[in-house]
C-alpha cells in the first residue's frame, strides 16, 4: 500500500546508508558524517533529480552515479570493499535474513 500511495502522490524517497562501507564490521569504517550531510543535502535541494542512476544488482536499488560533495565510490558499497565476493555474501544474507522476517506478516 505503501508503494501505490507513493506512486499515486509522486513521493520520493531516499534511503542512506549511514552504516559501514569498506568492509564489515572490524575491517571497514563508518560512512563520515560530512558525507550523509551532503547527501542529505543534495537529496533536499533537488541535486540528485537529474543525475544517472544504476541498478544495485542485489537489492534492485536505484543509486545514483553522483552525488555532490561524495567520492561517487562511496555510492555503491560493494566498490569500496576490497574483496568483493564477501561483499556480495555479505549482501545476499542480509537480503536473505529481510526475506525471512518479511514472510512473517505475509
Amino acid at each position: 500500500m505503501l508503494g501505490e500511495k507513493m506512486d499515486r502522490h509522486g513521493v520520493r524517497v531516499w534511503l542512506l546508508n549511514t552504516g559501514w562501507t569498506g568492509g564489515p564490521f572490524g575491517v571497514g569504517s563508518r560512512i563520515r558524517l560530512k558525507d550523509t550531510r551532503a547527501m542529505i543535502r543534495a537529496a533536499f535541494a533537488g541535486q540528485l533529480d537529474e543525475v544517472a542512476y544504476v541498478r544495485e544488482p542485489v537489492f534492485g536499488l536505484a543509486v545514483p552515479s553522483e552525488c555532490p560533495g561524495v567520492d561517487s565510490a562511496l555510492l555503491l558499497p560493494q566498490g569500496t570493499w576490497p574483496d568483493p565476493a564477501s561483499y556480495h555474501a555479505q549482501a545476499h544474507g542480509l537480503k536473505a535474513r529481510f526475506e525471512a522476517n518479511y514472510a512473517k506478516f505475509r
